[in-house]
């Protein structure tokens, strides 16, 4: 195990066991959320957010183009007219829902993630099993793990009710994963909207395409590199890891044979090690869930990246971007763990990237009445 000297300006280290269905009981998920910050009608940017006008469907340096359908664009404006409400609408519900169960935030930036990695930005994943889709909720990395589904439908049933057959389940999944952003202490950013419903899933690619927690970090930078996203993208999007938790079937391996010589990983720093032993035994306790960040868990910030220069990065998908000889992935982890205006800077730029792969727009798709079920 590695040694390493205390990481200065963090809290002590204690691992929590948490039950999957009372998460919210942790005591790491006490902080306060503090105010919405800069959604339109708000006023600018942040301070500090480092926010200026982002740029709509640029390819990214050496990638394929992120969306290819013509002259259709999104636009930060595209409800402005018809459904003006749309933002205090998903707002408030989020609101409510992170109150309750802080641990939402991190699920709803999950979902959009895996969204987008599936086919593109189309609200695939909300779709459930009927007679011609095969859900992508049963594929590997989402099954008995994705979450938020019941937060979207009460924004999409608010909507409705508001501003009917307007606003689309892929644009209230970015909607979401913004405003879960921000409400965590995160940066915002102007989100292009107008995004049309897919009618179809691909649990295929939802097999295939989204990195598992146990890449190399060779796999990660070719996985983003498919979606037209590049290693800025790719670092500055597992940021997102700074809320939220993992089980422990996600990082298990790490513990007790991460290359299959029975062996722990040799990045992991001794005392996290010792107390990731203690949550999660070598037999048992997959679902056994624990922070992805200890240090400030239910708080957007740039801790994440301070972790991992100390090897307590929970995943191995997170740690190999300090430790891994591909690329200059250390670098960027460096510079956002000195500099907690840039790394925002930067989720905030490749939030929208994301957010512009494949996505159905002007004649595509449709705007689905259910999200979970096409019209």
């Amino acid at each position: 195990m590695a040694s390493r000297p205390p990481l200065l300006a963090l809290i002590p280290f204690t691992v929590l066991l948490l039950s999957s269905t009372h998460s919210a009981a942790n005591p790491f998920f006490g902080f306060g959320w503090g105010g919405h910050w800069g959604w339109p009608g708000s006023g600018a940017p942040p301070a500090g957010s480092g926010q200026s006008g982002p740029s709509y469907g640029a390819p990214a340096n050496g990638g394929t183009p992120i969306s290819s359908q013509s002259s259709y664009t999104l636009s930060p404006h595209y409800y402005e007219a018809t459904c003006p409400q749309v933002y205090d609408i998903v707002l408030s519900v989020l609101e409510k829902a992170i109150a309750a169960e802080p641990r939402v935030a991190a699920s709803l930036l999950r979902l959009h993630f895996h969204d987008c990695f599936a086919q593109g930005c189309d609200a695939s994943v909300l779709l459930d099993d009927a007679s011609n889709i095969v859900s992508e909720k049963n594929a590997g990395p989402n099954k008995n793990s994705l979450r938020g589904f019941e937060v979207i439908d009460e924004i999409k049933a608010k909507l409705e009710h508001s501003c009917p057959h307007i606003v689309s389940c892929a644009d209230i999944v970015a909607l979401a994963a913004r405003g879960s952003t921000s409400l965590s202490g995160g940066p915002v950013w102007e989100l292009p909207l107008g995004r049309k419903d897919s009618l179809t899933a691909n649990i295929n690619a939802a097999n295939t395409q989204i990195p598992a927690p146990n890449s190399t970090l060779q796999t990660l930078i070719s996985k983003f590199n498919q979606q037209g996203l590049d290693e800025q993208d790719l670092v500055a999007l597992s940021g997102g890891h700074t809320i939220g938790v993992a089980r422990c079937a996600t990082f298990k391996q790490r513990l007790y044979n991460q290359n299959g010589n029975n062996l722990p990983d040799a990045t992991l720093e001794s005392a996290y090690y010792q107390n990731l032993k203690q949550v999660c035994p070598q037999r048992g306790g997959d679902n056994r869930i624990t922070p992805l960040d200890f240090a400030s868990p239910a708080r957007f910030d740039n801790t994440y990246y301070k972790l991992l220069a100390y090897g307590r990065g929970l995943l191995s998908s997170d740690e190999v971007l300090y430790t891994g000889s591909a690329g200059n992935t250390m670098k960027l982890v460096q510079s956002y763990a000195q500099d907690q205006d840039l790394f925002f800077s930067h989720f905030a730029s490749s939030m929208v990237k994301m957010g512009n792969i494949n996505p159905l727009v002007g004649g595509n798709g449709q705007v689905r009445l259910n999200c979970r079920r096409v019209n």
